[in-house]
């Protein structure tokens, strides 16, 4: 087996594969914009989601007063 056809045989894989959902979101853009960047919605809100739950997280802590702020690393940050 040669380098040449062990990496056309992954060029094979991933065009007809892995990147078949993705030709299909690209015919769909045609038609309908919103539908088409779904998946990209889906993450925002999945983005927004979890940024809200973090600071939420965050806020929780810092009204716990557990963290000890005695030590800083440089003394002007008092």
């Amino acid at each position: 087996m040669s380098w040449k056809g062990f990496f056309e045989g992954i060029e094979s894989v991933t065009e007809t594969v892995l990147l078949q959902p993705l030709d299909g979101i690209r015919e769909l853009e045609l038609s309908n914009w919103f539908l088409s960047n779904g998946l990209n919605w889906l993450f925002l809100v999945i983005g927004f989601v979890a940024m809200i739950y973090w600071l939420k997280e965050l806020k929780n802590y810092n009204d716990e007063g557990t963290e000890d702020k005695t030590s800083t690393s440089h003394s002007y940050l008092g």
